[in-house]
């Protein structure tokens, strides 16, 4: 990680602001707070070797219009986006704007700290990135029907038992369907689940 690699904080609660900066800084972080998505925008001109920690509910503007509009300013930075517990449709919809990750709350500081972490080594990674879409599409096809339709729902950011009424199969057996695709798939998680379905467009 760059010497100069900054972590901007975007949250209209001063309490949560003051707190993530804190932790950021006693790891090691230089942080920037930022008290609403448009007062962010006016310094995201001219930002490198950064990243985004936002909010995704805020009163000026949600953490996805945000992101549209980085993306629409060709100013993605990687961001990370703190949604409430079960928010995770929203939290979907953020990714699809271009978030590269997405944590609930309540949170450990470690899991914060692993995504920053992850932040910072997409932007070193970013430049001779190979495309990664031909392998997922490789994973894709080993998955069953089933699976790909519990697939499908979970990217959408179905709960399970929203999912297994749909399918008509039971709650238990959406988690077996579900566990074998990130498995198959080679996600550690349902952020890098989504990125993989964004990156090929499913």
């Amino acid at each position: 990680m760059a010497a100069d690699f900054v972590v901007h904080i975007v949250d209209d609660e001063e309490a949560v602001r003051k707190s993530l900066a804190f932790l950021l800084s006693m790891s090691g972080y230089a942080a920037r707070v930022h008290e609403s998505a448009t007062a962010f925008l006016a310094a995201a001109p001219g930002l490198a070797n950064c990243c985004l920690v936002t909010d995704l509910r805020m009163p000026d503007m949600s953490g996805v219009d945000l992101l549209r509009r980085l993306r629409s300013q060709n100013a993605m930075l990687p961001t990370i986006v703190i949604t409430g517990h079960g928010d995770v449709p929203m939290a979907v919809e953020a990714m699809k704007a271009g978030a590269m990750d997405f944590i609930e709350k309540p949170f450990e500081d470690e899991v914060l700290l692993d995504a920053i972490r992850r932040a910072a080594s997409e932007l070193e990674a970013r430049a001779g990135r190979e495309d990664e879409a031909p392998a997922i599409r490789v994973r894709l096809e080993t998955l069953t029907d089933r699976e790909r339709q519990v697939l499908t729902g979970v990217v959408a950011g179905l709960a399970n038992k929203t999912i297994a009424y749909d399918l008509d199969i039971s709650p238990r057996t959406v988690e077996v369907y579900r566990a074998n695709v990130m498995a198959k798939m080679q996600a550690k998680s349902l952020p890098e689940l989504v990125r993989m379905m964004l990156s090929v467009s499913v």
